[in-house]
């Protein structure tokens, strides 16, 4: 295998990479995002850029186009060296991007979004005739078969998403970068979009593609990078790596690595009783095209179930679907029985369900109020702005739940945009606790903070489960998951594909295996 400091060297007589990273560097104010990592690109290839949330694939990604200068390194471009501080600068150089959203007009024709910028013209005016011509050519030589002259927005993302590419490919790239590119679409739609890419990838260009689906990099390329924490794991061939070997890179160390854990596991015998009995919430094929395939999931009192797999397995989108943030389109949801209908977070608080959000800063605090405004806001909006909490009794609810939670400073006039990471997050869990909710779904709640903060939060959500209350909690770290979980639900490429009783026969192997390949055995 390859050593994780740099990657290997060009084989005497092998093809010389289009495109070459070296020791970039790259902070922000408080994090260093890059150091010193290394890549390598060669004409003709599918190259894979795999870490998880954090990892630093999409300021690598900046960097490489020109949306961040480096800090430190060099990027060579058929050799020679470049320093990129504008996007434009990255397409003249043959790098092209094609994002997750796509950045094309939909009012404009389909001839127009190809050679936008670059219309034919005679003496000032586009000539129509020409262009569509043009684009007609570019879309037959790729082996498309699209109507040039009519709206792009009459098109699936699909097809726009394939737009994109012929876009960028006309701008002479030689390297073809893909963010995220089959996030939104079906299987059909992946596999039009995988044939294109292929056609490219066999003309010389080469192609970095960057996605979550496991299967879609054992299916479509050559080669994968791997970032860790900001730092290059290393490089491989697709051939040397299985599923479950590419996951412990992207995650870290080996499985066994990860079975030392203090206390691990709630479902030590408690958690089956919990499990045994008529559920709080239970949901059957709840789903919503494009975001989370129909899945079934019980949660009941007393019981913390995670939520496992890769960023971009689908366990926001599930959780989201059981708070009524997003609207399910399939499927249904009981609770203690009944069956209801979570169509806005409204409905759900008011059955008693609480969502803390992965984004706590954009979905959850607002920065701008104090520690005392951010605690109370969910019990106000349940209560209604028509009987409004006093001064003094916010004022009683904030210093309890400070007192309670550790909340540093100790001010409840403080500003929550001026807390660390660690003291938000306790002011959001604050809020969700002050509504005494009977399911409480925290996504991320420990991303991003300190190990005290982290694990003060881990036995505030043990504790909680133990006083009665029902807990979905998701997180990407697996001895998180492990340690706090009666049962796992395991989720992959948005679908759930098991749920696991976490007793003795779940080790991070069996753990790992499941997340890697999508069964349980």
């Amino acid at each position: 295998m390859t050593p994780p400091s740099t990657p290997p060297p060009t084989g005497t007589g092998g093809p010389r990479p289009v495109l070459e990273a070296h020791g970039i560097r790259k902070r922000f104010p408080g994090v260093l995002a890059l150091d010193g990592v290394a890549l390598r690109l060669f004409p003709g290839e599918v190259h894979a850029l795999m870490g998880e949330n954090g990892a630093g694939k999409s300021t690598l990604i900046k960097v490489l186009t020109g949306v961040h200068p480096a800090d430190g390194g060099t990027v060579l471009v058929d050799g020679r060296p470049h320093s990129f501080t504008a996007p434009l600068q990255a397409q003249r150089a043959g790098i092209s991007t094609v994002y997750q959203e796509v950045n094309l007009c939909p009012n404009l024709s389909v001839a127009e979004n190809i050679l936008i910028g670059r219309e034919p013209r005679r003496f000032g005016l586009v000539r129509w005739s020409a262009m569509r011509r043009r684009a007609a050519e570019l879309l037959t030589g790729l082996e498309l078969d699209l109507d040039v002259a009519g709206p792009l927005g009459a098109h699936s993302l699909a097809v726009q998403q394939l737009v994109a590419i012929v876009r960028a490919v006309d701008v002479s790239a030689k390297v073809l970068v893909l963010d995220e590119p089959t996030s939104s679409l079906d299987r059909e739609e992946v596999a039009q979009l995988f044939g294109l890419v292929r056609r490219l990838r066999d003309r010389g260009v080469a192609i970095l593609f960057v996605t979550h689906f496991l299967d879609q990099v054992f299916d479509l390329c050559d080669r994968v990078t791997v970032l860790r924490g900001g730092r290059l794991e290393g490089e491989y061939p697709i051939a040397e790596l299985t599923p479950v070997t590419l996951v412990q890179r992207m995650i870290g160390g080996e499985p066994a690595a990860l079975d030392r854990l203090s206390g691990r596991g709630r479902g030590r015998g408690p958690g089956a009783e919990r499990a045994a009995g008529e559920p709080f919430l239970r949901a059957r094929r709840l789903g919503r095209q494009g975001s989370i395939e129909p899945y079934d999931l019980d949660i009941h009192a007393g019981e913390v179930v995670g939520l496992a797999g890769l960023l971009g397995s689908g366990r926001t989108e599930a959780a989201r679907l059981l708070f009524g943030a997003d609207s399910a389109d399939a499927g249904e949801v009981s609770i203690e029985g009944r069956k209801v209908l979570l169509r806005s977070p409204r409905h759900a608080i008011a059955r008693g369900i609480a969502f803390c959000s992965e984004n706590r800063k954009s979905e959850g605090l607002v920065g701008e109020l104090t520690v005392r405004e951010n605690i109370v806001l969910a019990l106000q909006a349940a209560r209604g702005w028509t009987r409004p909490l006093t001064r003094a009794k916010q004022e009683e609810l904030a210093r309890h739940w400070i007192g309670a939670l550790d909340i540093r400073p100790a001010d409840p006039e403080a500003q929550v945009g001026n807390l660390s990471g660690g003291n938000q997050q306790k002011v959001l869990l604050a809020r969700w606790l002050l509504t005494a909710p009977r399911l409480l779904i925290l996504d991320e709640p420990t991303r991003g903070i300190d190990i005290g903060a982290k694990a003060e939060i881990q036995k505030l959500v043990a504790r909680l489960a133990d006083e009665g209350a029902a807990v979905l909690f998701v997180s990407a770290e697996l001895d998180e998951v492990l340690r706090l979980s009666d049962r796992i639900a395991v989720l992959r490429d948005h679908r759930l594909v098991a749920t696991l009783a976490n007793d003795d026969t779940v080790t991070p192997d069996r753990l790992l295996t499941t997340i890697a390949t999508g069964t349980d055995s």
